[in-house]
């Protein structure tokens, strides 16, 4: 359900078109200053000393450029990458290809690292640290382990929840950065650079209409360039303003503020059969009939950004405004947005 929903900042077999708009170089990154600033002094650094990049590790919500930094961070350093995910990486042995075939100062890829089986991530610690491995040949009476020396590569991990990581294997991560969501003015900048890369008019007030309901998110606001882009060129001369780029996104079902089906679904569920709230996330699921993963990690980030669910001890609760925003008036008890944790 969730790949299909074209708000979903999770990538998708129809996301080939955002590999070609992707900054190559650390200088062409748009957003997250204050992490690619602090990225390009240890990129510098490293390159400066002749040595490997630290260990780095990216977190926040999926769709923000922890994948595009990784590839950036490879061409900086002028070094091979080679990509996995944690889901993939079943037994110590899906693992060993990656680290016999590193040689110095490349760079390994771990997407969703949090989905380690705790085997592989226990195997990664000498890893990391020693750049050693203990690989066991034979089994049972006859297994005895083989120590391999091992390059000295940077291992990137990506992942979504990082308090789902165990302690030892953040803390073996020399660098840790966090993602968050872009602001409304450097989507602007990332949809007019990418308008310009597939030679498409996007008018200024256009980029903006497309900023505002991109959920703060690159990869879902290239998504919209290219729904709007089809719109426009059938409809509109090929000329995305404002208005066309609103007519597009209404046709597809998303609000002004950015908000989908099931964004709505789940706010009056909220409302309607829970009266508001509290109520937990594993009711909703069940509810909604959707996976609680998605609802958690894809759907509830945005609405808390938004200010229209808070998170308390009891569950999550419909805000003032977000009652406004379904058209309803709050009840007297409802008081501020403030989230409890």
């Amino acid at each position: 359900m969730d790949n299909e929903r074209l708000l979903s900042p999770q990538a998708t077999d129809d996301d080939e078109m955002n590999w070609g708009l992707r900054p190559r170089r650390i200088d062409e990154y748009i957003g997250q200053r204050g992490t690619i600033e602090r990225l390009s002094i240890a990129i510098a650094a490293a390159k400066g000393r002749g040595e490997k990049l630290d260990h780095l590790l990216l977190h926040g919500p999926p769709g923000l450029g922890k994948t595009t930094l990784a590839y950036i961070i490879a061409e900086e350093m002028h070094r091979e990458i080679a990509l996995t995910s944690g889901p993939a990486l079943e037994r110590p042995a899906d693992l060993m290809g990656f680290l016999l075939n590193a040689n110095e100062g490349d760079i390994i890829f771990i997407d969703e690292i949090h989905r380690l089986p705790r085997v592989v991530e226990e195997f990664l610690y000498s890893a990391m640290e020693d750049y050693m491995v203990n690989f066991t040949l034979d089994k049972g009476l006859y297994s005895k382990p083989l120590p391999m020396k091992l390059q000295q590569f940077t291992l990137i991990g990506a992942t979504t929840r990082p308090a789902l990581l165990s302690r030892p294997l953040r803390d073996r991560f020399g660098i840790q950065q966090h993602f968050d969501f872009y602001s409304e003015e450097d989507l602007i900048e990332i949809t007019q650079r990418s308008a310009r890369i597939l030679e498409t008019h996007l008018e200024p007030d256009g980029a903006r209409e497309l900023a505002r309901r991109a959920r703060g998110t690159p990869r879902i606001a290239n998504r919209l360039l290219a729904r709007v882009r089809d719109y426009a060129q059938v409809r509109a001369d090929g000329v995305i303003t404002s208005d066309v780029a609103d007519q597009a996104l209404q046709l597809e079902g998303i609000d002004g503020l950015g908000l989908d089906k099931l964004d709505h679904r789940l706010l009056r569920v909220i409302l309607d059969v829970y009266r508001g709230g509290p109520v937990g996330m594993a009711a909703l699921a069940a509810t909604l009939n959707e996976e609680e993963d998605t609802l958690s990690d894809v759907v509830e980030p945005y609405l808390l950004k938004l200010g229209f669910l808070a998170r308390t001890p009891q569950g999550r609760r419909l805000t003032p405004q977000a009652y406004k925003h379904l058209g309803e008036v709050p009840p007297d008890h409802i008081g501020g947005t403030q989230s409890l944790f």
